[in-house]
């Protein structure tokens, strides 16, 4: 396959990965090269879509079928106030292209089902689930299992997060298969046990905090570094300001 050549401007722009040796160039390259897919151009989605845009990652595809409301920009960084009213991809396309015109943006307007999830996914090295809901969440969970493509998951509460790795079709280096998804929630609650962030409420850093994790997973994906949190769920309480892996 083709390397992707990094031109002056962005040589200039990603100066401060390239001289970090983990990344360099090779790893920036794999980064223009890479294509990931963001689940929902919200709360997680926000910070996930704005730092990758950022690191230059060459390809972005946003899922997401809700226009922009004003009780999102609470949290909801990647919109402004002047696009409430449109859709979230286009609202998040136009922030994107302002960060970094190298990144090419593809969007789809839809929401994610059982009928169009394979053709969404299959295209894409990486996906980030950023969605608020657990029929989503199950879904991309198995299809990207089923695809042979790894998936940041995360979820978040009222003052309190999750994040994960998932790659269930690879084994770890003792020769067991990594876990499922469904290994760590093997069902989703009953409907209307968990509240919604309407009905709840949410601190919008929180959301930051937790999508930013999982732009960091993507990029350790991406370049191959460091050690993902595959088998691992790391917890965040923003209110005790504490952090803990569990593995599973």
């Amino acid at each position: 396959m083709n390397t992707p050549v990094l031109s002056a401007s962005e040589l200039q722009r990603y100066a401060r990965h390239i001289v970090l040796p983990e990344i360099g160039g090779p790893g920036q390259q794999a980064l223009k090269k890479a294509r990931v897919l963001v689940i929902g151009a919200g709360g997680l989605g926000s910070p996930v879509l704005q730092y990758l845009a950022a690191a230059g990652v060459g390809t972005l595809g946003i899922i997401d079928d809700d226009i922009v409301s004003l009780s999102n920009l609470q949290r909801q960084i990647i919109h402004t106030t002047a696009s409430v009213g449109t859709p979230k991809t286009k609202s998040a396309e136009d922030s994107i292209i302002a960060i970094n015109p190298h990144v090419v943006v593809e969007t789809h307007a839809v929401r994610m089902t059982a009928d169009n999830a394979a053709a969404l996914i299959g295209h894409y090295d990486v996906v980030v689930d950023g969605s608020d809901n657990f029929s989503t969440r199950y879904l991309a969970a198995d299809m990207c299992a089923a695809a042979k493509i790894p998936l940041v998951s995360a979820a978040v509460g009222r003052f309190d997060g999750s994040l994960t790795v998932l790659k269930p079709y690879e084994r770890d280096a003792d020769g067991k298969a990594n876990p499922s998804y469904r290994d760590l929630f093997p069902a989703p609650p009953p409907d209307g046990l968990v509240p919604s962030c309407a009905e709840a409420g949410i601190i919008g850093a929180l959301t930051g905090i937790l999508g930013t994790l999982q732009a960091m997973e993507v990029i350790k994906l991406v370049c191959g570094i460091g050690e993902p949190l595959v088998g691992r769920l790391l917890l965040y309480d923003a209110l005790a300001a504490r952090f803990e892996t569990i593995r599973y």
